[in-house]
């Protein structure tokens, strides 16, 4: 049987700050994975943060802490539908500009994580 999509998962630091920033930046919200026990069970703060889209239609995606800094290029990344200037605006960073070579824009996220931004359909 051939592998199937599952989750996306994105490493940071502040995985509790990023995963609000993407909860902004795609319509997402916090999905809480396990339902707190009547004794008050809480999720612990450094477990990973698991997003979603409200409406089902987009991956779950989990912010998972990790120790260290991004320090290369991402080897797999997102491509989003949206306004990059919207996007700067909530704190990504530009890499790259649409130009004649490429018809999106590259940014990165607040720690780093590059992704594409096309125009919307």
């Amino acid at each position: 049987m051939p592998a199937r999509f599952k989750d996306m998962v994105i490493d940071a630091l502040d995985h509790h700050s990023l995963a609000d920033w993407w909860c902004v930046a795609m319509g997402y919200v916090r999905k809480d994975v396990h339902e707190p026990p009547e004794d008050g069970w809480v999720r612990p703060d450094d477990w990973p943060v698991p997003i979603v889209d409200p409406d089902g239609a987009g991956p779950l995606f989990w912010i998972v802490p990790v120790p260290e800094e991004k320090t290369v290029k991402n080897r797999v990344h997102l491509d989003v539908f949206g306004d990059p200037e919207e996007l700067l605006g909530l704190g990504a960073t530009v890499v790259r500009r649409r130009d004649g070579e490429l018809e999106w824009d590259v940014l990165a996220d607040p720690e780093g994580n590059e992704f594409c931004v096309f125009a919307p359909r």
